[in-house]
């Protein structure tokens, strides 16, 4: 992964085909954001469709139209949504950079580091297939005092080596932004939603100076 020249504790990178159009989402003094969508292929068949928030000051709406391809560099931020009964976390791609792509380029990069802090104890698990699964909630420090709260799903050593971390440990990990979709039962009515979280391939621990990372026992796809 290629992060050279990015010491952000917060990196995406990030390449793919705008699959839903601008929408204004807010404006804080005088700044306008928009937010779109962008499928980002993975190396199986499917493809990650993340939203993505960009400044008006960044480049012009009209070009970011369905069906061009973009290249972004920026972080994954989180923010609350109280426009629902009850508070959700709601994660977007926030662009630093953006640049519409050649037609005959066909990179589709996806490509996450952060460097945070363990907020939640791991919660570890096994599929009915045997697959060995850890999340983490990781708190990513931001200007201004603010965090960002990033969930992490590791699979196989990966995900036994997750389980043993304490809340408060400091950890890097290296991935990739995804989208899973999944049903959720509300009264008599099941409704589909979409989660976003980052898989991830890589983990270090600053402070024992231990790392983790994808062998032939982990290398198992992440969640579909």
């Amino acid at each position: 992964m290629q992060f050279d020249g990015l010491p952000e504790n917060n990196t995406v990178l990030i390449a793919g085909t705008i699959t839903e159009g601008c929408v204004f989402s807010h404006e804080v003094y005088g700044e306008g954001f928009y937010t779109f969508r962008i499928s980002s292929e993975r190396l199986s068949d499917k493809a990650d469709i993340l939203p993505v928030t960009v400044s008006e000051r960044l480049i012009d709406k009209e070009l970011l139209q369905m069906g061009k391809k973009v290249d972004i560099t920026g972080q994954l931020r989180s923010y609350n949504n109280y426009n629902s009964k009850k508070n959700r976390l709601v994660l977007t791609v926030f662009a630093r950079e953006i640049r519409l792509m050649e037609d005959v380029e066909e990179r589709s990069e996806n490509q996450i580091f952060l460097n945070g802090f363990i907020c939640k104890a791991p919660i570890y698990r096994k599929t009915p297939f045997g697959r060995e699964i850890s999340d983490i909630l990781v708190a990513v420090n931001r200007a201004y005092n603010k965090s960002d709260y990033i969930p992490c799903i590791a699979w196989g050593r990966n995900a036994r080596y997750m389980a043993n971390l304490e809340v408060g440990a400091n950890i890097r990990v290296w991935g990739r932004v995804q989208s899973r979709t999944y049903q959720k039962r509300i009264g008599d009515e099941i409704e589909e939603r979409v989660a976003y979280e980052v898989s991830v391939s890589k983990i270090e621990l600053p402070d024992r100076v231990e790392t983790a990372e994808e062998g032939q026992e982990a290398a198992e796809p992440a969640a579909e």
